[in-house]
């Protein structure tokens, strides 16, 4: 049985539909997953929720839970946000809370919980003085940022290749934030 826990978050960039994939490594690698996902990389993913759920033997959350309900997830050791868009990154460092994803992140920045994001986004994207604040914010607020030398480096628009995406950077970072 896995010991440590492993909140997998992900945003509707292109390889977020390889999380069936990402979840069977992290479990290889003795970890308890959970995953959560923004209202649009659920859209997504819609045929691959059951297979999801199934292999991680939980619910994969996508709205906050309701009022008086309790926590459905075990408590994480660490928590990845990968992919992370233009979007869920300036949405969490301005600490917006419009969906489940951004909501944990609020909290879990707040929290100074282990938190790792790695970006996907296009070089022109990462140019955007907004992205580049919001990934400011997020390092200063002590979140493990794989962005540039090291983690994701964006490609020019349109030439993005999602089988490239490094999920083994992320889930390394995870590892090593779990001890």
């Amino acid at each position: 049985m896995a010991s440590r826990v492993l909140h997998l978050l992900a945003s509707a960039a292109p390889p977020a539909v390889d999380l069936v994939d990402v979840v069977w490594r992290a479990r290889a690698d003795g970890w308890n997953v959970c995953v959560g996902l923004t209202p649009t990389a659920a859209e997504w993913l819609d045929d691959q929720l059951p297979a999801l759920e199934g292999q991680t033997g939980h619910p994969v959350r996508t709205k906050p839970r309701g009022f008086g309900g309790g926590e459905v997830w075990p408590r994480a050791d660490v928590t990845i946000l990968a992919p992370a868009t233009l979007n869920t990154v300036n949405t969490a460092a301005a600490g917006l809370t419009p969906n489940f994803v951004t909501g944990y992140l609020a909290e879990a920045i707040a929290k100074r919980w282990p938190l790792v994001v790695m970006p996907c986004v296009n070089s022109a994207y990462a140019t955007h003085p907004a992205f580049e604040r919001g990934i400011d914010v997020l390092r200063g607020a002590g979140v493990r940022v794989l962005l540039g030398e090291g983690g994701y480096e964006p490609n020019p628009p349109g030439q993005g290749d999602r089988s490239k995406y490094p999920w083994h950077l992320v889930l390394d970072a995870a590892r090593s934030l779990a001890g």
